[in-house]
This record gives structure tokens, sequence and C-alpha cells, in this order.
């Protein structure tokens, strides 16, 4: 059988190597040479009979029979990772580590409110929280370097393999300082644009094509002066020192706008309101922690909503 010709040195070698785009960096991370992650790869293909990667410029893709053994050969990897963990914990007495990646916009709002009650279970789980592009972490939720991503519900495309559970809706502001020149400027609001630096979101962010299509409908086709980031300590550093006009998600700026330190442009941005949820991978079973974890940003944001 082809099952039986296939190791897991050759799962780990392929999913890095999927992961990274490139065999050299992979090599890197595995600590092998190049030649091996490559032999390693071809023996992956003779034993599936099809090629699962294919040149890209100077890295690599997969292709469309790799994209699909990728999901099977992450979920092999998790549930080889689970196992472990589940022995490991009876032999040390040490629950299985839960790995979170959370988008900035529930970072500041729900994540700590929900750790505090988690923390309180005393599961005895160690905790890894990481934040980043939405492309970035539901890649290594695929591959199973994350348990859980918490934020925006991604692009249909995206979400091939994916379970989400909406818990709330939010929208996109314009924020700039408080005392900023368009607060009380008289004419439109979208004429004065040009006169100021944008920070917009990256173009891999799940936002960023409400964000156009907004600007689009309402005359700002282009903008004279664009930073894009997904760094809310730069955007909120510079913002609050410059004139920028920093468009990002409410969540992410709540409380500096509560606090007065942000204001929110007078805009109607309702139409660019978007699903914020749970996404876990769609044959996964969450261990115990990671369920007790969940249940708590469900909690978080049910006082969030309630209390908005």
């Amino acid at each position: 059988m082809k099952a039986n010709r296939v190791k897991f040195r050759h799962l780990q070698t392929f999913v890095e190597v999927a992961r990274q785009k490139s065999v050299a960096k992979a090599a890197d991370i595995l600590s092998v040479s190049q030649p091996a992650v490559t032999k390693t790869i071809r023996e992956l293909e003779e034993a599936l009979g099809v090629a699962v990667v294919e040149r890209d410029g100077r890295g690599i893709r997969l292709t469309r029979y790799g994209d699909v053994f990728l999901r099977h050969a992450g979920a092999a990897l998790t549930a080889l990772r689970q196992g472990v963990d589940s022995v490991s914990q009876e032999l040390f007495d040490a629950a299985p580590p839960v790995r979170v990646g959370a988008l900035p916009t529930v970072s500041t709002r729900i994540m700590p409110r929900a750790m505090s009650m988690f923390l309180k279970e005393k599961t005895g789980s160690r905790i890894k929280i990481v934040t980043g592009d939405n492309a970035v972490l539901l890649e290594q939720l695929r591959v199973g370097d994350l348990d859980l991503v918490v934020g925006r519900l991604a692009a249909p495309e995206k979400m091939a393999g994916f379970s989400f559970e909406h818990l709330y809706s939010e929208q996109v502001v314009f924020a700039v300082r408080a005392s900023h020149p368009l607060l009380a400027a008289g004419t439109s609001i979208f004429e004065g644009f040009a006169d100021y630096p944008v920070l917009m979101p990256t173009r891999g962010s799940i936002i960023r094509p409400y964000v156009e299509q907004f600007l689009i409908a309402n005359g700002v086709a282009n903008l004279p002066t664009q930073v894009e980031t997904v760094s809310d300590a730069f955007g909120r550093a510079f913002v609050r020192q410059s004139d920028a006009i920093w468009i990002i998600s409410k969540g992410v700026i709540a409380t500096d706008l509560a606090d007065g330190f942000l204001a929110a442009l007078p805009i109607d941005t309702s139409e660019t309101r978007g699903p914020v949820g749970l996404t876990i991978r769609a044959d996964a079973t969450p261990s115990l922690p990671l369920t007790i974890l969940m249940q708590t940003i469900r909690q978080a944001a049910e006082e969030l909503v309630a209390g908005a």
C-alpha cells in the first residue's frame, strides 16, 4: 500500500516546505541539508505517484495534488502531536499546551478577559498566544502549529478545511488623533484625505477588501501617501504624534477611543461590518483545555456585546 511507504519524516518535511515555500528555509528549520529535503520530497512523490510541489521562480509552490495532501498531512501531524501530548500528560501530569493565533481586533478586548477566566480553571496547560497577518495564522492553523485562530472570518477560498463559529460583528473605523483638523472640517472628509498620510491594512489582511471597496464607493480611488501595516503598536504611536489617518478595525483601538486618546472620523462605515469568531480545523477534536478556553472566549465576547 502507498500509505505504508509514507513516513513521518516525509510528512514533516513536506509540511515545512509547504509552509516556508522554500526548500532552503525548510532545511534550515529542520536542521538538515537542502539535498536531504529535496530527496525526501522526491521519495514522498514516488510513494504518492504524483508531484506535490513545483518550481515558482526562486521558490516553490504546491501543485493541486500537494494542496489536497497538505490538509491530510497537517491533520496527521496534529493527531500525532496530540497523542504525544496525551501520553506526556499521563506520564508527567502536565496538560497539553494550547496554541492560539489572535488577530489584533480581539487581542485587546477579548483575549485578556478570556485568559483571566481560563487561568482560574487551573487546567495546568501552557498557553501560547501569537499575533500576525491572518494568512500566516491560518497557514499555521492548517499545518497544526496552532490549535485556534480568533478574529475576523476569512474569505471563502481561505476557509477550506476550517470551521468558523461567529461570536459578534464589528466594523472598520478611520481613526485620528483627538485634535485632528478633519474632525472640525466643514468640507467632505474624503476630499481631505489627499492632505494627510493614510495607514492602510496590508494586502493580505482580512479587512483590506472591505476598505478598498468602501473607499472606491466614496470616490477615493487613489491615496497619495500610504503606509501598509498590521502593527497596532506602530499605528497607535504614529497616529497620536502626527496627522495620519489610520484605517483599522474598531476593536483594535476601542480602548483608545473610549479614553479619548484617539477619535473616529464621523464616517458611516457600517457597510464594512464583518463577523468575528473562532476558527479551528474542521477535522480536529479540541483538547479539554482548548475547549475550556473557547468557552471563556465565548463568554468574554458575550460580555462585550452586552456592554456595547
